[in-house]
C-alpha cells in the first residue's frame, strides 16, 4: 500500500502539483487505512461520495496547499447531506441540510471530507466513552482511551488514518486528546473561528480548532478556518494573518510563565519531570521562564461544571422529537413523547448534565450558582491578563496523567472532569491554547506540553511549539 499520507502536507502538495499522484489516490489510501484500522473506532460515518468528489476536483491549484487533501470532521459539526450524529442515539440518523461555516471553508479550499469522527455524546465527557457508538481507542495502546471529547479526530490523526481533522473544545476537548495521543491540537481564541453549524454544548465556551500531526500543518489549517461570520454573533473581525509566519524563528527573548499550580502534586511525576526538561531547554536557548503564582486556577473545574451544565441544559432543550432526530413510539400525549424521546435518546452522562444544569438555572439557583460562577470566571480572565502584562506565553503540562485505561473514569464524573483541570481555565478566559507533544513516559505513552497565549496571539504559540517540536 502507498504511504503518501505519511508525508508532510507540503510534500503531498508537491506530488499533486507534479501530477505524480491524484486526490483520488489520497482518498483511496485514507479509506484503506480506515478499513484496516476499524478497531480504533475513530469514525462514525464515512462519506460514501468522497471518491466521486475527488474525481471531480479538476486541475490542481499550485497555490492551495490543501487542494485534494483528505480531512476528517468531528461529528458535532454539521455537514450537508452527510450524517451528523453527535455520537447520540437521538441524532443517529440526522442528515443536515446545510454546512457549518468551517465546512464551507474546507470545501472552498478543495479539501475532501473523508468522514465524521467519533466523540463523547454531545461532546460531554473526557474520554469519548460516552459515545453511543462505543469509545475510539488510543493508537499508542488500544487498551487506553484516546481522550475526549474529540477522541475520534485525535485517534484518526495519531493512527495515521488521516493527516488533518477538526475538533471542538469546550473544556480541553481538542488539547487533552491531542496530548493523550501525541499530536498537535489548537483551541483558538474564542471568536476567532465561527461556531455557526457547531452543535452547541456550552455556547460561551465552545470553539472549533485544528488537530494535526505537526505544528506547521496546524497553523496552516487555522489559516483556512478563521474569519468573521455574520451568522455567528460571537465571531470577531480581525485582519487576515499568516499563523505560520513565526515558525522556525528562535525563542531568544521570549518571556514565559509557569504557574505553580501546573506543576503541583496533582501532576504525575514523570510528566512534571518532562516539563522541567522543557523549561531547561528553553532557558538554554535564551527564553526566560519564571514560576509564578496564579489565583483561581483550582476553581476552574467547579466553574466549568456550573457554567457548562447550565448552558447545556438550555442548548439541548431543542432535541425533543418534534422537529428532527429520534422520536419515541407508543406514546399517548405530547408530554409523554417529550419525556420518552429524551429518556431513550440521550445517554446517561448527557441526562445527568441536563438535570444538573436545569437545577442550576431554576429560580434563585441561577443567581446563587450561575451568576456567581460568571463573576469568578471574570476574575480568572483578569488573572491571565495580569500575567500577560509581563509574559508572552504561559506553559504547563496539558494533562495531569497520560491516557488512562478504558473504564478508568467512566463511572466517576468528578475523576473525568479532573482529566481536564489544566486546560479548562483557558476556555474560561477565551484564550488560545495548544498541545504539542514533548516525548513519552516509561510506558511509551505521549506527554503533552500546553502553551497558552494572549488573546488572538496564536502565532507566538506556534513559534514556541515549532521550536520545541524539533527537539522533543
Amino acid at each position: 500500500m502507498s504511504k503518501y499520507l505519511d508525508l508532510d502536507i507540503r510534500k503531498i502538495h508537491e506530488l499533486l502539483v507534479k501530477k505524480e499522484i491524484t486526490p483520488l489516490d489520497l482518498v483511496d489510501e485514507a479509506l484503506s487505512r480506515i478499513e484496516e484500522n476499524k478497531d480504533l473506532n475513530a469514525f462514525i460515518t464515512i462519506n460514501d461520495k468522497v471518491r466521486e468528489e475527488a474525481s471531480e476536483l479538476g486541475e490542481v491549484d499550485p497555490d492551495n496547499l490543501f487542494f485534494g487533501i483528505p480531512i476528517a470532521v468531528k461529528d458535532n459539526i454539521v455537514t450537508k447531506d452527510l450524517k451528523t450524529t453527535c455520537a447520540s442515539h437521538i441524532l443517529e440518523n440526522f442528515i443536515p441540510i446545510y454546512d457549518a461555516t468551517v465546512v464551507e471553508k474546507i470545501r472552498e479550499n478543495k479539501m475532501l471530507i473523508i468522514g465524521k469522527t467519533n466523540m463523547d455524546e454531545f461532546a460531554m465527557g473526557s474520554t469519548s466513552e460516552t459515545s453511543y457508538f462505543g469509545a475510539p481507542l488510543n493508537p499508542h495502546d488500544k487498551k487506553r482511551v484516546s481522550g475526549g471529547s474529540s477522541g475520534g479526530s485525535a485517534s484518526a490523526v495519531s493512527g495515521g488514518l488521516i493527516p488533518l481533522a477538526l475538533g471542538s473544545d469546550t473544556g480541553g476537548s481538542i488539547r487533552q486528546p491531542a496530548s493523550y495521543t501525541g499530536i498537535v491540537g489548537m483551541k483558538p481564541t474564542y471568536g476567532r473561528v465561527s461556531r455557526y453549524g457547531l452543535v452547541a454544548f456550552a455556547s460561551s465556551l465552545d470553539q472549533i480548532g485544528p488537530i494535526t500531526r505537526t505544528v506547521y500543518e496546524n497553523a496552516s489549517l487555522l489559516n483556512v478556518l478563521v474569519g468573521e461570520d455574520d451568522r455567528d454573533l460571537t465571531s470577531v473581525k480581525k485582519d487576515k494573518e499568516d499563523f505560520t509566519r513565526l515558525i522556525g524563528e528562535d525563542i531568544k527573548g521570549l518571556r514565559i510563565a509557569l504557574p505553580k499550580y501546573f506543576v503541583s502534586d496533582i501532576v504525575d511525576e514523570e510528566i512534571s519531570k518532562r516539563i522541567k526538561e522543557v523549561i531547561s531547554f528553553c532557558d538554554k536557548n535564551g527564553a526566560v521562564v519564571d514560576i509564578v503564582d496564579m489565583q483561581y486556577l483550582d476553581t476552574a473545574v467547579n466553574l466549568y461544571q456550573i457554567i457548562a451544565m447550565a448552558e447545556a441544559s438550555s442548548n439541548l432543550a431543542r432535541f425533543d422529537g418534534v422537529r428532527y432526530g429520534f422520536r419515541a413510539s407508543d406514546v399517548n400525549s405530547v408530554d409523554e413523547m417529550y419525556g420518552k424521546t429524551r429518556g431513550e435518546g440521550f445517554g446517561d452522562e448527557v441526562k445527568r448534565r441536563i438535570m444538573v444544569g436545569s437545577y442550576i438555572l431554576s429560580g434563585e439557583n441561577a443567581k446563587t450558582y450561575y451568576d456567581k460562577a460568571l463573576m469568578v470566571r471574570d476574575d480568572i480572565t483578569k488573572e491571565f491578563n495580569r500575567i500577560f502584562k509581563e509574559y508572552d506565553l504561559i506553559i504547563g503540562p496539558t494533562t495531569t496523567r497520560v491516557a488512562p485505561l478504558l473504564g478508568n473514569s467512566k463511572d466517576d464524573p468528578h475523576k473525568a472532569f479532573m482529566d481536564d483541570v489544566l486546560v479548562i481555565p483557558v476556555n474560561m478566559a477565551g484564550l488560545p491554547g495548544l498541545n504539542v507533544p514533548v516525548g513519552k513516559n516509561s510506558e511509551g505513552m505521549p506527554i503533552g506540553l500546553h502553551i497558552i497565549g494572549k488573546a488572538f496571539d496564536e502565532a507566538t504559540i506556534y513559534k514556541l511549539a515549532s521550536f520545541l517540536e524539533e527537539v522533543f
